[in-house]
């Protein structure tokens, strides 16, 4: 599978160095504006082959792009420390305007795969520049958020954060929803579980758990400047699912949805991915009370693009 990365700053060189580890990816080849910084970077990701997969990997202009099955858009501008994703905005959108036209006229079968935050708002964006079907323009969405709610579920229970299963639903960012009534371990609620092997999960646990999912970003963008790594692995995830087309279930972001009579809007469900997009979404069966918080988080991602 040929995979175009558009942006090479740390998420974008994260994820393309993440194909070639991972070996998800046959070719990756990296465009950025800094033609030198994405040469820089596919030359050092390069050299890590022969300890991994033996994969091609170069820099080049958009019509290099041609031919490949998923192009990630990982340009645009970094959030700062105190920003909100939405206040990515307006700076966003400018240069979405300029990459995604040149991507799709070199590689017009690709799907396009969204990294850029505001992921969701992005995703709606890249999907009206685009004029493709709006399963094929895929938001990282909250897929990284539903990793962060399990491996910390994980932790708490003292199981691998692979045997959890449990979702993040809603907008990438501060409205998101942990699906506390979905979470669960071995066919049991996680709740049950806790209480199986005398690690509950009582209120306080489950709110140093929705504090650190849902405000990992800000932490780590304090410590470091900004997240790559997390966002990069999902990245992978989702090429793995389009290139095998496996028809996996992930937590990624895609317009078109309409929530208690909000929308259409971008937002993460739970979604059938395989090598044409987006094949189908399932609607879980939530509570009152995560139904409203999920409709709230489709306010927030309408009211932000300007809906």
């Amino acid at each position: 599978m040929k995979v175009g990365v558009v942006g090479t700053g740390m998420v974008g060189s994260a994820a393309a160095n993440a194909l070639v580890l991972s070996g998800a990816a046959s070719e990756v080849v990296l465009v950025d504006k800094d033609e030198k910084r994405a040469m820089a970077e596919a030359e050092d990701i390069l050299h890590a082959t022969p300890f991994s997969h033996i994969v091609t990997v170069r820099a080049g202009s958009y019509d290099q792009l041609e031919g490949s099955d998923v192009v990630i858009i990982a340009a645009g501008v970094s959030q700062k420390p105190g920003e909100t994703r939405l206040e990515l905005l307006d700076r966003n959108t400018a240069v979405f305007a300029d990459v995604i036209p040149q991507s799709l006229q070199a590689a017009p079968d690709a799907i396009l795969l969204i990294a850029t935050n505001p992921v969701d708002v992005m995703t709606m964006v890249a999907t009206r520049l685009s004029g493709l079907s709006a399963t094929r323009v895929i938001g990282s969405g909250t897929i990284l958020d539903t990793a962060r709610f399990r491996a910390l579920l994980g932790h708490h229970l003292g199981v691998s954060p692979k045997s959890v299963h449990g979702y993040v639903l809603g907008e990438h960012g501060d409205s998101e929803v942990l699906c506390w009534s979905l979470a669960d371990v071995g066919a049991v609620t996680v709740e049950e579980y806790g209480r199986q092997i005398g690690r509950p999960l009582d209120q306080a646990a489950k709110a140093r758990i929705d504090e650190r999912t849902r405000r990992a970003a800000y932490t780590i963008i304090e410590g470091k400047g900004a997240t790559w790594y997390g966002i990069a692995g999902g990245l992978v995830r989702i090429c793995r699912a389009i290139g095998r087309n496996e028809q996996s279930v992930l937590t990624v972001s895609m317009q078109g949805d309409e929530i208690e009579g909000v929308g259409p809007v971008a937002l993460s469900l739970p979604r059938v991915i395989g090598r044409a997009g987006i094949t189908g979404t399932i609607w879980p069966t939530l509570t009152r009370e995560e139904n409203a918080a999920l409709t709230r988080s489709a306010e927030v991602i309408v009211e932000a693009a300007g809906g």
